[in-house]
């Protein structure tokens, strides 16, 4: 059976954001409270109503565990869409005191730090669904200094390539590429034949960054996050900077799409399904995009998917919002309850149903990934126990490097400018945990 990565990360949990209301020992215990009790998945909830926050990406993944949910217990579940950035605006709400009682999350320790885990969020510690996690995946992320904080629904996304089919065999390339010189020369091929090598959404911000963490894949395995959460290298040196000027010369030489300003998410799923473009360096919610635009069997003819890094096909791994959920501490211990008691019929009862619905891969050995799952998503969970860790799971912060990012692809910031403003809100968020060196 495969073994999964298990990603650690040096991280002080301390107070990010405002406490906001509740009390750190509320509901679902915490600091002196006791372990949080789970209720039974059929306890009755008439009457009770929770909120479920999720991003443009994620807001229909819930539809039918909720719709179980409400049938077997009564409660009413109400699903909020935040707009993008999503995880910029989740944390200026629960900073203020406003939160949800549960909430699509990226579960890397610096997220979870973000969003201030111990103050914030319930411990899920001694959750019923853990055991019935496939080998290695309930360690592989989700806690933060030893305290587990978020559930895996998912498998967690992997940073590479999406490709059509169709397009690379009209155009004669039959092999994928096995490192970074090779993917170069199947985008100049295909552009000296007149097709579109790559598509980028930039207005809608924050896909940029893949580039850079594929382009880091390498040096991330030589240990680069660990020397920049020391203060040992910076954005500013040349191993990020060089990733930053390699991105904005592929875009200067033509090789993606000529409305990349002004393309977004959606336009970039279209592209790829219409072979308007050859490939989309992007991260596994955008295989959901192409799920909801195609069926599995259109899927099957027309996407593939390979990792890629410098050196070769290795991936970056990268558990995004899609990937978990969190519960928070309301300070209303019925709710509480009640959320925990959704999570635990998400992945009890209710998970053959959602698997099922998603289309998507099970991460529990007692219930079967169907067999109408696209071959390019076994693909993607099939890179992961290679992949290597993005900035997002092994760096102590996390900019928003992608902001600087689409700035610089509008054309208002150069690659020096990128580095230095991502380093120096790097350094900010670093000082703010307590992290020595900075």
């Amino acid at each position: 059976m495969k073994k999964y990565l298990t990603i650690t990360t040096a991280v002080v949990a301390v107070g990010l954001l405002a406490a906001g209301c509740s009390d750190p020992t509320a509901g679902g215990g915490g600091a002196g409270g006791e372990p949080a009790a789970w209720p039974a998945q059929d306890t009755d909830l008439d009457g009770t109503t929770l909120t479920i926050w999720a991003a443009q990406n994620s807001n229909t993944v819930p539809e039918a565990v909720v719709a179980g949910f409400e049938e077997l217990t009564g409660a009413e579940v109400e699903v909020v869409t935040i707009p993008d950035p999503y995880e910029q605006g989740i944390q200026t709400k629960v900073a203020t005191g406003d939160m949800p009682d549960l909430a699509f999350w990226q579960p890397t320790a610096s997220m979870l730090t973000a969003l201030n885990a111990p103050t914030n969020l319930q411990p899920l510690d001694g959750a019923p669904w853990v055991d019935s996690y496939s080998d290695g995946l309930a360690d592989i992320t989700g806690s933060l200094d030893g305290t587990q904080y978020a559930a895996l629904i998912t498998s967690p996304a992997v940073e590479g390539v999406y490709y059509n089919k169709e397009v690379f065999a009209e155009h004669g390339i039959a092999e994928i590429p096995t490192d970074w010189n090779t993917f170069l020369e199947v985008a100049r091929a295909l552009k000296a034949e007149g097709q579109t090598p790559f598509y980028e959404m930039g207005e809608d911000l924050w896909a940029t960054q893949w580039w850079i963490h594929v382009l880091l894949a390498d040096a991330a395995k030589d240990g680069l996050w660990e020397r920049v959460n020391t203060g040992e290298e910076k954005f500013t040196d040349p191993t990020i900077l060089g990733a930053i000027e390699t991105y904005e010369s592929l875009i200067d030489e033509g090789l993606f799409n000529e409305d990349i300003k002004t393309a977004t998410f959606e336009d970039q799923g279209d592209a790829l399904l219409a072979g308007d473009a050859a490939m989309v360096v992007q991260v596994t919610s955008f295989f959901g995009q192409l799920q909801a635009k195609a069926d599995s069997a259109e899927l099957d003819e027309k996407i593939g998917f390979f990792p890629i890094s410098p050196s070769g096909n290795v991936g970056t791994f990268i558990p995004d919002q899609s990937n978990a959920l969190v519960a928070f501490k309301t300070g209303d211990a019925d709710r509480e309850a009640a959320a925990r008691q959704l999570l635990t019929y998400w992945l009890g009862d209710g998970y053959a149903d959602f698997v099922a619905d998603r289309d998507t891969i099970s991460l529990q050995d007692g219930v079967p990934t169907p067999d109408s799952v696209p071959q390019a998503l076994l693909d993607v969970h099939a890179s992961l126990g290679e992949s290597v860790g993005s900035m997002q799971v092994l760096a102590v912060a996390n900019p928003d490097m992608y902001i600087s990012l689409a700035d610089m692809v509008q054309g208002t910031m150069t690659p020096e400018e990128v580095a230095q403003e991502t380093q120096d809100q790097f350094a900010q968020l670093a000082r703010a945990q307590g992290v020595e060196g900075f």
